[in-house]
């Protein structure tokens, strides 16, 4: 589990690296320019770091499914080197997605409007001011990001599942609390990248709302990455005391 947490961890900082600075820039700069190459690079690493953390929370999902179901088989059936293949395999399907994407966003050329209405550069706002016809982007985007939102979704869902029913089924009420309590960060980075990430790009472009999907892509770009950090912190009873602390000196402090 703390292996796939440190995979985490390094892939928010890197998933919040693509975006963050840039936009930052951005809004203290008055001229607010990207090259061509500067677009589709930033399109690239964002593409291959949100995939990827589809695929490890998805990972990390069967993670905890071991873990509850057969704890007895965990240290053989997730060794140090199936953690290590699955981590690699959500890279690997990181970067054949952002390929797709980039690769499909080539053909586009930019004619009148060159202005990105946008934090940053990714698919929807490139096609709305592209000259080319962007439908078989549109249908690209929505078929991939589909089915990688399908394969991850699916395999979280029936995870968890297996977990409830394996957690009904225990006589303790103590380990009841300890099963839900294992997976209740891992519901809440779930809900908060899923659901961000399923608002921005399972609509048609037809419907898109410019300044919604601004909110969403904040949301699983800046916010996320942010939280994760805290979320599953919050789990360790070091954390939690410490915090308590904090909020106990804070309460003596203000009487």
């Amino acid at each position: 589990m703390y292996f796939f947490l440190s995979s985490l961890s390094f892939l928010d900082i890197c998933y919040s690296s693509s975006i963050t600075p840039r936009l930052l820039s951005d809004l203290l700069a008055s001229r607010k320019v990207i090259s061509h190459s500067a677009c589709l690079a930033q399109f690239y690493f964002y593409a291959v770091f949100a995939t990827t953390e589809c695929y490890l929370l998805a990972v990390m999902a069967y993670d905890r499914y071991v873990a509850i179901c057969s704890p007895l088989l965990y240290v053989i059936s997730m060794s140090s080197r199936v953690c290590a293949w699955l981590v690699a395999g959500s890279y690997l399907a990181g970067v054949l997605n952002a390929t797709i994407h980039t690769g499909v966003a080539l053909r586009l050329s930019f004619c009148s409007s060159k202005v990105i209405n946008h934090f940053y550069c990714e698919g929807p706002p490139l096609y709305a001011i592209s000259c080319t016809d962007p439908t078989i982007n549109e249908v690209v985007m929505f078929v991939v990001v589909g089915f990688n939102l399908f394969v991850t979704s699916l395999t979280i869902l029936i995870s968890y599942t297996y977990i409830l029913a394996t957690v009904l089924r225990m006589p303790s009420a103590a380990g009841k609390r300890k099963a839900f309590s294992t997976c209740a960060s891992h519901l809440a980075a779930v809900t908060l990248f899923y659901g961000s990430a399923a608002s921005m790009y399972s609509r048609p472009s037809s419907r898109h709302s410019q300044d919604l999907d601004k909110v969403a892509s904040v949301f699983y770009t800046v916010v996320t990455p942010m939280l994760n950090p805290l979320i599953y912190s919050l789990r360790n009873k070091e954390v939690k005391d410490a915090v308590g602390r904090v909020m106990e000196r804070k309460r003596s402090s203000d009487r």
